[in-house]
């Protein structure tokens, strides 16, 4: 499986996929994290959907999450606050699916 690209020690580029059948996170896809959500891009709920996923899977606050850029795009920048990078990327790599 191919690394995630980071934009900075807590920033990342992911592709997010709306109206899945259910909220996880598939891989890496060209360098951003690959990420299905069950809800559809209407007035920010694939957003919302997306935030919330990763608080749980990073095991951070909601409020911790931003989206940096994207948010009428599939294709997004994500920022998490309030954890050390290192820790950050160790959690995102335990995350990810087996390759």
């Amino acid at each position: 499986m191919k690394p995630i690209h980071w934009l900075a020690p807590d920033t990342f580029a992911v592709w997010v996929k709306p109206r899945a059948r259910d909220n996880r996170i598939v891989g890496v896809r060209e360098g951003a994290l690959h990420v299905q959500v069950a809800a559809p891009p209407v007035e920010g709920k694939a957003n919302q959907a997306l935030v919330e996923l990763l608080a749980e899977v990073l095991g951070v606050r909601h409020s911790q999450v931003t989206i940096l850029s994207g948010e009428r795009s599939r294709h997004k920048v994500v920022r998490v606050q309030g954890i050390a990078p290192e820790e950050l990327q160790q959690r995102l790599q335990a995350a990810l699916p087996p390759a």
